[in-house]
Protein backbone atom coordinates (compact mmCIF):
# COMPACT_ATOMS: atom_id res chain seq x y z
CA UNK A 1 0.00 0.00 0.00
CA UNK A 2 1.29 3.06 -1.02
CA UNK A 3 0.92 6.26 1.31
CA UNK A 4 -0.42 9.54 1.08
CA UNK A 5 2.05 12.92 0.69
CA UNK A 6 1.09 15.62 2.77
CA UNK A 7 1.39 17.76 -0.58
CA UNK A 8 -1.88 16.27 -2.15
CA UNK A 9 -3.95 15.99 1.03
CA UNK A 10 -3.50 19.57 1.63
CA UNK A 11 -4.99 20.18 -1.69
CA UNK A 12 -8.28 18.37 -0.02
CA UNK A 13 -11.22 19.92 1.33
CA UNK A 14 -11.40 19.49 5.31
CA UNK A 15 -15.04 17.29 4.60
CA UNK A 16 -13.01 15.19 2.47
CA UNK A 17 -9.95 14.87 4.87
CA UNK A 18 -12.73 13.55 7.77
CA UNK A 19 -14.14 11.53 5.61
CA UNK A 20 -10.90 9.98 4.62
CA UNK A 21 -9.75 9.72 7.91
CA UNK A 22 -12.87 7.93 9.28
CA UNK A 23 -12.49 5.42 6.07
CA UNK A 24 -9.27 4.97 7.18
CA UNK A 25 -9.55 3.97 10.78
CA UNK A 26 -12.30 1.48 9.26
CA UNK A 27 -9.72 0.22 7.26
CA UNK A 28 -7.50 -0.39 9.95
CA UNK A 29 -9.71 -2.09 11.94
CA UNK A 30 -10.35 -4.48 9.32
CA UNK A 31 -6.19 -5.02 8.76
CA UNK A 32 -6.27 -5.92 12.29
CA UNK A 33 -9.12 -8.66 11.90
CA UNK A 34 -7.62 -10.12 9.04
CA UNK A 35 -3.87 -10.09 10.78
CA UNK A 36 -5.54 -11.94 13.89
CA UNK A 37 -7.06 -14.24 11.29
CA UNK A 38 -3.89 -15.14 9.38
CA UNK A 39 -5.28 -13.37 6.49
CA UNK A 40 -3.39 -10.69 5.64
CA UNK A 41 -0.25 -10.86 3.51
CA UNK A 42 1.19 -7.43 4.16
CA UNK A 43 1.12 -6.48 7.83
CA UNK A 44 3.49 -3.11 6.73
CA UNK A 45 -0.21 -2.08 5.40
CA UNK A 46 -0.99 -1.49 8.77
CA UNK A 47 1.79 0.97 9.84
CA UNK A 48 1.45 3.08 6.64
CA UNK A 49 -2.04 3.64 7.35
CA UNK A 50 -1.86 4.74 10.63
CA UNK A 51 0.32 7.22 9.41
CA UNK A 52 -1.32 8.43 6.19
CA UNK A 53 -4.13 9.05 9.07
CA UNK A 54 -1.25 10.85 11.79
CA UNK A 55 -0.95 12.96 8.32
CA UNK A 56 -4.53 13.72 7.75
CA UNK A 57 -5.57 14.07 11.53
CA UNK A 58 -2.70 16.90 11.78
CA UNK A 59 -3.32 19.23 8.38
CA UNK A 60 -6.72 19.19 9.95
CA UNK A 61 -5.69 20.57 13.45
CA UNK A 62 -3.52 22.95 11.45
CA UNK A 63 -6.74 24.38 9.65
CA UNK A 64 -8.31 24.26 12.95
CA UNK A 65 -5.87 26.46 14.82
CA UNK A 66 -5.37 28.61 11.84
CA UNK A 67 -9.38 29.15 12.14
CA UNK A 68 -9.27 30.66 15.37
Amino acid sequence: MKSRKAEDLRTLSTTELETFVRESEENVTRLRFQLILGQLQDSSSIKTMRKDIARMKTILHARANEAK
